[in-house]
C-alpha cells in the first residue's frame, strides 16, 4: 500500500511538472525583436549566446565520448 501511494505522489510530482513547464512555455516570446527600444538587438545578442552554449555543449559532450571510448590520439 505504501509503495502504490509513493507511486502516486511521484505521477502527481511529474504531472505536476509538465504543467508548470507548459505554462510557462505558452507565451513562447521572451524578448520582442519587433519593439521600438532596442529590443531586436537584445534579442541577437541572445540568440548568439545561446547558439554558443549550444555549440560548446556538443563539443564537450563529443570531447567526454571520445575519453569514454579511447578515441585520442595517443602516440
Amino acid at each position: 500500500m505504501r509503495n502504490l501511494s509513493m507511486t502516486r505522489v511521484r505521477t502527481g510530482v511529474l504531472a505536476a511538472l509538465v504543467m508548470l513547464l507548459a505554462a510557462g512555455c505558452s507565451d513562447g516570446q521572451m524578448v520582442d525583436a519587433g519593439g521600438e527600444r532596442g529590443q531586436g538587438g537584445l534579442a541577437f545578442v541572445l540568440l548568439a549566446v545561446f547558439f554558443g552554449l549550444f555549440l560548446a555543449a556538443l563539443f564537450y559532450m563529443d570531447r567526454v565520448r571520445q575519453r569514454r571510448l579511447g578515441d585520442g590520439d595517443e602516440e
